[in-house]
């Protein structure tokens, strides 16, 4: 019988460092999709709340901190990232682990938002993306969740499957900043 062994989706891919530009996965963590029940979203914010300190996220925005972060991740959807769900949430809402489904990397450094204008059709400079903001989007021909998660740090998480696609097109991106900047 085959052996199996876990590996996380871009092991063997990351960490890339590009002029001051660093790509690299994020540290795995529990993460639960929270879908409301109609008419459940006030009780769910208060449980999440008092469960792991954060209320439910507004439409384009995250809530918590590293460690322990809700992001919104479209109509009446919720990532939690980080903590084992409160078992209490399930009275309020349907709770799906997708702890594999999702490759997880963080941009960080000078020029992040200069690597993401060539990829995602979004604009994400500082004064309208701000720290706490999220988006899905598009990155080149990827659907993914764009959360800024600090002054030049981005995390970024697109399905597990495109997790090569995602480094090449990202790397490719971080050599492009950097040549531009270079001449």
């Amino acid at each position: 019988m085959a052996e199996l062994l876990a590996k996380s989706p871009c092991e063997g891919l990351l960490p890339k460092e590009v002029d001051g530009l660093t790509l690299s996965e994020a540290k795995r963590a529990t993460m639960t999709s929270l879908s409301p029940y109609r008419g459940q979203e006030a009780v769910l914010s208060d449980v999440l709340k008092t469960e792991h300190g954060m209320a439910l996220p507004r439409p384009n925005r995250s809530a918590g901190k590293e460690g322990a972060r809700a992001v919104w991740f479209g109509q009446r959807q919720v990532m939690l990232i980080g903590p084992d769900p409160a078992v209490s949430l399930a009275d309020h809402a349907a709770l799906t682990d997708q702890s594999d489904a999702w490759a997880v990397v963080l941009l960080e450094g000078e020029g992040a938002e200069d690597v993401l204008a060539r990829l995602v059709p979004l604009d994400l400079r500082r004064e309208h993306f701000k720290k706490g903001h999220t988006a899905r989007s598009q990155l080149q021909h990827m659907m993914v969740s764009i959360t800024r998660v600090g002054d030049a740090r981005f995390q970024i998480m697109a399905f597990r499957s495109m997790a090569k696609t995602l480094v090449h097109e990202l790397e490719i991106a971080m050599k492009g900043v950097a040549a531009r900047r270079a001449s």
